[in-house]
């Protein structure tokens, strides 16, 4: 199982996958919103969204858990 992590402390603005999609590398799957900028984060593997652990306002830390694929 495959994770992709914050790269940087913010609050999630908007998350583009759900559940069973599948992904490309470098699709963006999620946008973070730090210090008043937009920063998307993008997949570095394929493979089918397995859980998205994060929702729309949370405020994330570096190194937090946001997605989960296979």
């Amino acid at each position: 199982m495959k994770v992709i992590t914050s790269s940087m402390a913010g609050t999630v603005l908007n998350i583009l996958v759900e559940a069973g999609q599948e992904v490309a590398a470098g699709q963006e799957v999620l946008m973070l919103e730090s210090m008043k900028m937009e920063i998307p984060v993008e997949s570095d593997a394929s493979g089918k969204v397995s859980e998205v652990k994060v929702n729309v306002g949370d405020f994330v830390n570096e190194g937090d858990d946001l997605i989960t694929f296979e």
